[in-house]
């Protein structure tokens, strides 16, 4: 059984070849109609996985607190872009925008900005935000330029990824066709090496790999915009430090494992998060472009209090309050929970003093 974006993928692939992995989760996460994050209500526990800012509001408000601070160090420049990628259910930048209501002069210099696909989450975003007026943006490119203020949480790992699988001739893309009955989606090899052997380590036969394009390109427009108008941005996500060989794709529907290929348009799919190669395509951007981290999300909120924060939360809290915090805590900072799986990125400009939770 599958979907009718299925049907369509399947359509594409008889009258034109097999397509690549990016390809396809290109289209079924972000098909124009039938699209995943178009349609899908992924987030919370009627949908497919729960974010940081779903579990705790203090994920939220540290998020804040640096971005403020990083805007004084910044000078305080007025206007300043404060922009989110794929902001969910706007949790993330409410909470943020609370704990920064204090800040003199912060929230009148601010001018909100929100890329997001899905009219579902726009509308949401809407209503959580309406207070400071957001612009909605399809892409990152079409924020205007000026300084920037950027907040990326879990937004890197759903950027499509082309995968390889080493022969005993070398690296060859893993594509996506047809199986013999001719409606069915499988995965095949495409002949010969691949051009993007070059980027791919020297691996024994039967080695994966994974390149994400797109990412790679955002996080250097990122950094171009950094380096040309002045800013910060913060990236938080899991994923490796360094790639390696070895695949990550996922698949996951109803919060429980599913296959890639099967409902398109009605699961997340999503990859680790390369992070040494977004740090890379971000300092090629420009001169003035500096990165901090990664660091493990545990070391970077722990670093900015997020332990004294629960404490003064819980000091005013009730009973099941109590316990509330103290689970959200655990689940962000614990290593064997979000705390080590889970990494943060620092992208800025040489003008501003280093930030906090890092270490250079």
């Amino acid at each position: 059984m599958t979907t009718e974006l299925g049907h369509r993928i399947a359509r594409r692939i008889a009258l034109a070849g097999p397509i690549s992995l990016a390809d396809f989760m290109a289209e079924a996460l972000g098909h124009p109609t039938l699209g995943y994050y178009r349609t899908a209500e992924a987030l919370g526990a009627a949908g497919d996985f729960v974010t940081a800012p779903e579990i705790s509001q203090m994920f939220g408000e540290i998020v804040g607190a640096w971005l403020a601070e990083r805007w004084q160090a910044m000078g305080c420049p007025a206007p300043v872009r404060l922009v989110e990628l794929g902001p969910g259910r706007g949790t993330l930048m409410a909470d943020a925008l609370r704990a920064t209501r204090g800040v003199p002069g912060f929230h009148a210099a601010l001018e909100l900005h929100l890329v997001e696909t899905s009219q579902t989450l726009r509308d949401r975003q809407a209503a959580v935000l309406a207070a400071h007026a957001p612009l909605w943006h399809e892409r990152f490119d079409d924020v205007p330029g000026g300084p920037l203020l950027l907040a990326a949480n879990e937004f890197f790992d759903a950027l499509p990824v082309r995968q390889f699988h080493c022969t005993s001739g070398g690296w060859a893309e893993r594509m996506v066709g047809l199986a013999p009955d001719g409606a069915t989606l499988c995965f095949a090899l495409a002949p010969g090496l691949t051009p993007f052997a070059r980027f791919l380590p020297d691996a024994p036969e039967g080695a994966e790999a994974e390149i994400c394009e797109s990412g790679r390109a955002l996080a250097a427009s990122i950094g171009e915009r950094v380096d040309r108008h002045g800013g910060w941005a913060f990236i938080a996500d899991y994923g490796r430090d360094v790639a390696g060989p070895g695949s990550s794709l996922q698949a996951v529907r109803g919060h429980r494992e599913a296959s890639i290929l099967e409902r398109p348009g009605e699961t997340d799919i999503s990859a680790h998060v390369d992070f040494a190669s977004l740090a890379a395509a971000a300092l090629a951007a420009g001169p003035h472009v500096r990165v901090f981290g990664p660091a493990a999300q545990r070391d970077f909120l722990m670093r900015l209090g997020i332990v004294q924060r629960a404490e003064a939360l819980k000091s005013r809290a009730s009973v099941e309050q109590l316990h509330t915090i103290d689970a959200g805590l655990a689940r962000l900072i614990a290593p064997d929970q979000m705390g080590s799986l889970f990494r943060v990125l620092a992208v800025g400009d040489d003008r501003c003093a280093a930030p906090a939770g890092f270490f250079e």
